[in-house]
């Protein structure tokens, strides 16, 4: 089945890789027919070819004998050297035909694709949160098991996500990846990289006509609305509003109206939004996770509060 991206890709109906080559897919296609006789020593694991057991080997040594010249990281595969380097050049050659939305790596493309060809059908049996992927739906799931699979070798905390154990482990090892190139400073999470950097940034300065100026993207937001015009005026206090929708959720303060209702327990809100964060008390929802011990709270303004619990470097939080 050939698969039309911004290259021609081909896609193996065995296990969903995609190749930009028809011979690379016909090359690949024999690891699902040959006889794997070749076992690795340290795990079993068998192969078809020995070249494939030769890359293989390198997981159990630690040789990573591609690297990047633009910032020295080494990679076991050329191919995912190759794909790395795209991360430095910005090219994206895997460009969805139906929105233009274009990616980095063939299996960026693959997951996109679900979007378009179908909704979420599973379903989390505990909250009823649905997903595209068994994967994703299974790391939810840890949410409400308490599973935490992935353990740090030099203190036994453990993780739910592998991406929290990798982050974790940088406060032993003292690694601090992103650096910034314009100072010198290095952080240990990208988050913190990234707001940053738009201190130096001119990019990020937002200025008005009042001269004042921010280095944050949400303070303009939000200033910027002084400036704005407001035309919709509330007849009860004078208020101005620049939507007319803002207008119409800040008459419901006058008038006592609650049009969201929640189906679980009958209390009502003036917005939406109120609702949504309501409904958190009955799914047990806690979408605000701290990177440092991965404790979840309801409310972002909880996370807040825990993360000044953390001495050093104020870590970001992110959404589960």
């Amino acid at each position: 089945m050939e698969i039309h991206t911004g290259e021609s890709s081909f896609t193996c109906q065995q296990c969903g890789e995609m190749f930009n080559q028809k011979e690379s897919l016909k090359v690949h296609l024999k690891t699902h027919i040959e006889k794997k006789t070749l076992i690795c020593p340290q795990c079993g694991k068998c192969f078809a070819r020995k070249k494939n057991l030769k890359t293989h080997v390198r997981i159990h040594t630690g040789v990573r004998p591609y690297t990047c010249s633009q910032c020295e990281k080494n990679f076991i595969l050329k191919n995912h050297l190759n794909i790395h380097m795209r991360s430095h050049t910005g090219e994206k050659p895997y460009t969805c035909k139906l929105c233009g939305k274009s990616f980095r790596q063939s299996s960026g493309l693959k997951t996109h694709m679900i979007i378009h060809i179908e909704k979420k059908p599973l379903m989390c049996s505990q909250c009823g949160k649905c997903f595209t992927q068994k994967k994703t739906l299974d790391a939810h799931l840890r949410i409400h098991t308490g599973e935490k699979p992935f353990t740090c070798p030099q203190c036994g905390k453990s993780f739910r996500l592998k991406e929290s154990l990798k982050t974790h482990i940088r406060i032993h090892t003292g690694e601090k990846p992103f650096t910034c190139e314009q100072c010198g400073k290095s952080f240990r999470f990208k988050e913190n990289f990234y707001k940053h950097m738009k201190i130096h940034s001119r990019e990020n300065s937002f200025k008005y006509n009042c001269e004042r100026s921010f280095t944050d993207t949400n303070h303009p937001k939000n200033h910027v609305k002084i400036h704005r015009e407001k035309p919709f005026i509330c007849l009860h206090c004078g208020k101005s509003c620049s939507k007319e929708g803002n207008l119409k959720a800040h008459l419901r303060t006058h008038t006592g109206e609650k049009p969201f209702t929640c189906e679980q327990c009958g209390k009502s809100f003036t917005v939406k939004v109120n609702l949504k964060i309501h409904m958190r008390v009955h799914t047990g929802e806690k979408p605000y996770k701290c990177l440092q011990c991965e404790k979840s709270f309801t409310y972002q303004t909880s996370m807040r509060r825990h993360l000044k619990t953390h001495s050093g470097e104020k870590l970001p939080f992110s959404s589960v």
